[in-house]
């Protein structure tokens, strides 16, 4: 890793705070969340009108703000110290956000709409804290993508191209499609407004939400090859080659203005579209995932937490891709699919966090707790996945909770209750990575403001 700059430190180290608080309040919903789908245990802990507004922020915590404030991380490593008033800015709007987000479902009159992507709360608490979170991570994708240095000239020549400088590279193309994902999002807003309800969210998300993946696919291999690095495991590629099947994983976000011009927003073409560019655009990732399992294979080190976090991260990874092709419906299947890719990355995001933290001036985490953490991270989510997979095949809904899941059958209550173990598990998991951080991070020699 490249000695950073004193302001990329203290801005990164403020991104990774706040990913972390985000974590913690979308754990503690996650538990609510999990109580109220077990079998008999949804009966002793009545929370089923607060279900569906827990869920709505645990997913918003969990996917969007955790997500973002990592890349946030990544990007202020990558970049260099100029525009160091946009970063902050940026920040803190996307931290009053947050809290604002986080705070919101406890305020009555939270009318709660599963939609896609970024499900929302009908109130003016939350939709101010959405508005301010969305600002501070326009700003943050601004200033990515004016301090990463593109290196435009390593390309056209024949110098050697490091694998560093490639993900860099790589790194500035999350920063591209985050910015096409904003735009779409903005673009489907103006559109939207004849529209009212659900469908109204369903249809502004929908197009920016896709585009998300993108990003979040992009980020996650260079986490990959990052760790791999770190474990003393190189990329067995150039840099340039490396680079461009980065370019390749990218190459579908060109469709996106594409759909966008040639469709309506509330027309059924332009949902079918970019179900099919996640359907085959992500497929172009396939040479990058092969690579990181090449390098996976080649790491010799015995144990450590980066190690366990990067088994983890592919296995859950490649569980939620395989799952994505045994959906037949709206049952719990869509869940199992996507927690399990979501988790895949996030287990990548804690692994390198484990990496990051010595040089953002913290302690180095080790010891059995950190490396047992992805362990329990992963197994746990491994076990929920497994459970609403079993479930969805025998028919059990998805979006609701207690008496409403209609649990008629032994099998489908195993499930759900295999769901339930894994949950809680899953949830232990986050506490142990949570714990890491903070002894890593609050210890007097190493706690900086």
């Amino acid at each position: 890793m490249e000695p950073l700059s004193a302001h990329s430190t203290r801005l990164a180290r403020a991104w990774l705070k706040l990913g972390l608080a985000a974590l913690i309040g979308s754990g503690l919903l996650a538990l609510l969340l999990v109580l109220s789908r077990t079998p008999g245990l949804h009966n002793v802990f009545p929370l089923r009108d607060f279900f569906r507004a827990a869920l709505v922020v645990h997913v918003d915590l969990s996917v969007l703000v955790w997500f973002m404030a990592f890349a946030g991380v990544l990007w202020s490593l990558a970049g260099n110290s100029r525009w160091a008033a946009l970063g902050w800015v940026g920040f803190w709007l996307a931290t009053v956000g947050t809290a604002l987000i986080g705070v919101a479902p406890f305020f009555p009159n939270s009318q709660p709409l599963l939609n896609n992507y970024i499900p929302v709360l009908q109130h003016p608490v939350f939709f101010t804290g959405l508005t301010l979170a969305a600002a501070g991570f326009g700003l943050t994708v601004l200033r990515a993508l004016l301090t990463i240095p593109p290196q435009i000239k390593a390309i056209a020549t024949t110098t050697p191209m490091s694998a560093h400088a490639a993900l860099r590279w790589a790194m500035l193309l999350g920063a591209i499609a985050a910015a096409l994902a904003l735009g779409s999002f903005g673009g489907s807003w103006l559109a939207v407004s004849d529209l009212q309800g659900i469908a109204r969210w369903e249809r502004l998300f929908w197009g920016g939400g896709h585009v998300l993946q993108f990003q979040h696919a992009l980020l996650v291999c260079v986490a990959w090859f990052w760790l791999a690095d770190a474990l003393g495991a190189p990329v067995a590629v150039s840099g340039r080659t490396l680079l461009g099947l980065f370019l390749f994983a990218a190459l579908p976000l060109l469709a996106v203005p594409v759909i966008y011009n040639q469709f309506e927003i509330d027309s059924g073409e332009h949902m079918l579209s970019f179900m099919r560019l996640m359907i085959y655009g992500h497929a172009l990732m396939a040479p990058l995932v092969l690579l990181a399992v090449r390098s996976l294979w080649q790491v010799r080190q015995r144990v450590s937490p980066a190690k366990s976090a990067f088994l983890a991260s592919m296995g859950l990874f490649v569980v939620g891709g395989v799952l994505a092709y045994l959906i037949r419906g709206a049952n719990v299947v869509i869940p199992a699919h996507y927690h399990g890719s979501i988790v895949g990355v996030t287990l990548a995001f804690m692994g390198l966090t484990y990496v990051v933290l010595p040089h953002l001036g913290f302690g180095s985490p080790d010891g059995h707790l950190a490396r047992w953490q992805p362990y329990v991270y992963g197994g746990g989510q491994l076990l929920h996945v497994l459970g609403l997979a079993w479930s969805g095949g025998y028919g059990v809904q998805r979006k609701v909770a207690g008496a409403e899941q209609l649990l008629t059958s032994l099998p489908q209550k195993i499930g759900m209750g295999l769901m339930g173990l894994g949950g809680l598990i899953a949830i232990i998991g986050g506490v142990m990575f949570v714990v890491v951080c903070l002894r890593a991070m609050l210890p007097s020699q190493h706690f900086k403001t």
